[in-house]
């Protein structure tokens, strides 16, 4: 797995869910395991094959979260440029067809959250957007159709 580059509170989120998979989710699944075991013959138990199954998905899950966290590496804050559009950096762009604007902070797809306003590096207007300066114009291809957008800001 690759480098992924987070803020400070996007691996603290990380930790955090890491710890609940660990200390809530986990003893809850093997309680269900030790209630379908009580109940005798395993072998036609569908509550057990559905807690075993349940922990197998978590199992995967706390793996795959410890990797992400392994291989996260916390990006200082301070030494963010605001020349060019990087990876948390906030970016107010404009649609140079309707004019309407709209702001978004690039992160890693760990962080990505569009409620938030918060759009990965792996997005077709981050793409875009990566390395580019106020003023720029930069033509964004999606799946729905083809935009062009003038880049207004980049914050921190």
């Amino acid at each position: 797995m690759a480098v992924s580059y987070v803020s400070k509170e996007g691996l603290q989120k990380m930790q955090e869910e890491l710890h609940r998979l660990e200390t809530v989710e986990r003893p809850r699944i093997s309680a269900q395991i030790a209630e379908a075991r009580e109940k005798g013959d395993l072998s036609e138990n569908a509550e057990y094959d559905a807690a075993k199954e349940a922990q197998g998905l978590l199992e995967g899950e706390i793996s795959m979260l410890k990797e992400k966290i392994l291989n996260s590496k916390v990006i200082d804050m301070s030494k963010i440029d605001t020349e060019t559009v990087h990876i948390l950096n906030k970016v107010e762009i404009k649609n140079t067809k309707t004019n309407a604007k709209m702001s978004y902070t690039i992160v890693s797809e760990n962080e990505a959250n569009l409620k938030e306003f918060k759009i990965s590096t792996t997005t077709p207007i981050a793409k875009a957007l990566l390395g580019k300066k106020v003023g720029d114009i930069v033509e964004v291809v999606t799946p729905a159709a083809k935009m062009s957008f003038e880049i207004l800001s980049i914050s921190i």
